[in-house]
């Protein structure tokens, strides 16, 4: 088996062999710097060179914006050139920025109830790369908020998955506060709508799903600091997993 490659954790330290590469989608990325640097305009052109003009000059645009932004532009670009086809055709691929191109084309789509959504969203959820889990949750918050009390029922479902990258999304998805994220003021300020999402996931014995639940804690504790001291000390008694004392103490970090 092939180690995994290290790749860089600054744009600057990309070799220029390797960021043509990526561009060029016949390697994924290795670290974030390297997701960020890579030429999306170009790994378009190699990707999909029958596009018409007018289409590259839309995701020559959206290069220019952020992140986030442009990830999100891109996928409505390519869902209205290529339509829901185009989906199964850039999930399939094997550059991850690709893959996240599917995300954003899912959360694209106009009129999907949540379940539809989340059921799309599921095989990028669970993708080996990390990059295009974050991309998948990234794509259909926006929509996972507007319909709250559904989506937090359905991903409660996810978080018995024997996939610890389902679990952990299920808890990324609607943090308070997320990351690159709007902010979802329903739950800043009654994060205990969220429960049944959290609880299941207490002592979950994954790393990668501690640190989710965690992180979701500490966003409710820049809010509603009492809520969480007080879940926390419902968490802990009588005699708590060592699971769930890690939840604990990284969810009242920003408490002390």
């Amino acid at each position: 088996m092939t180690a995994p490659r290290k790749g860089a954790t600054r744009a600057a330290d990309i070799p220029a062999d390797v960021l043509q590469a990526l561009s060029r989608g016949e390697m994924q990325s290795a670290t974030l710097a390297e997701c960020m640097a890579l030429d999306q305009a170009t790994l378009m052109r190699v990707v999909f060179p029958e596009l018409p003009p007018k289409v590259l000059k839309d995701v020559d645009s959206a290069c220019e914006l952020g992140v986030l932004k442009r990830m999100g532009r891109i996928g409505a670009v390519l869902l209205d050139a290529l339509g829901p086809d185009g989906i199964e055709v850039c999930r399939a691929h094997s550059a991850d920025t690709v893959r996240g191109w599917a995300c954003f084309m899912i959360g694209a789509q106009p009129d999907l109830p949540p379940s539809a959504r989340l059921s799309a969203i599921r095989p990028l959820a669970d993708d080996d790369h990390f990059g295009v889990r974050e991309w998948a949750w990234m794509a259909v918050r926006p929509h996972l908020a507007e319909a709250l009390n559904v989506s937090i029922a359905l991903l409660a479902q996810w978080t018995s998955s024997p996939s610890e990258r389902l679990r952990r999304f299920a808890s990324e998805a609607l943090r308070p506060r997320g990351v690159w994220s709007a902010h979802i003021a329903a739950l800043k300020h009654e994060p205990a709508q969220a429960l049944p999402i959290l609880s299941p996931l207490r002592a979950d014995p994954s790393v990668y799903v501690q640190d989710s639940v965690a992180n979701w804690l500490n966003d409710a504790a820049k809010d509603q600091p009492a809520w969480v001291r007080d879940l926390c000390a419902q968490w802990l008694q009588p005699t708590p997993a060592d699971a769930t004392r890690r939840i604990c103490e990284r969810a009242m970090r920003s408490l002390k």
